[in-house]
């Protein structure tokens, strides 16, 4: 039987992963098109952490998932 609070904790992972998936292409492709700017690094660094954070999250939520389905 499946450890329900740890599938629910993984899923909670997945779930903050979601929209950093999304964000942190756009703020990548936001700051190449505004390389003028003087923003220009930090912008391209700010979505750097948000696609790492979102990778980070989302190997910490399967790994959860995969314990609470396995009993480990």
């Amino acid at each position: 039987m499946a450890n329900k609070e740890l599938l629910a904790k993984g899923i909670k992972y997945l779930s903050g992963a979601l929209p950093l998936m999304f964000i942190g292409p756009s703020v990548i492709y936001n700051a190449f098109m505004n390389q003028k700017n003087d923003w220009h690094y930090l912008v391209l660094a700010i979505g750097i952490i948000a696609c790492l954070a979102s990778m980070y999250l989302m190997f910490l939520g399967l790994k959860i998932i995969m314990k609470g389905i396995f009993n480990d």
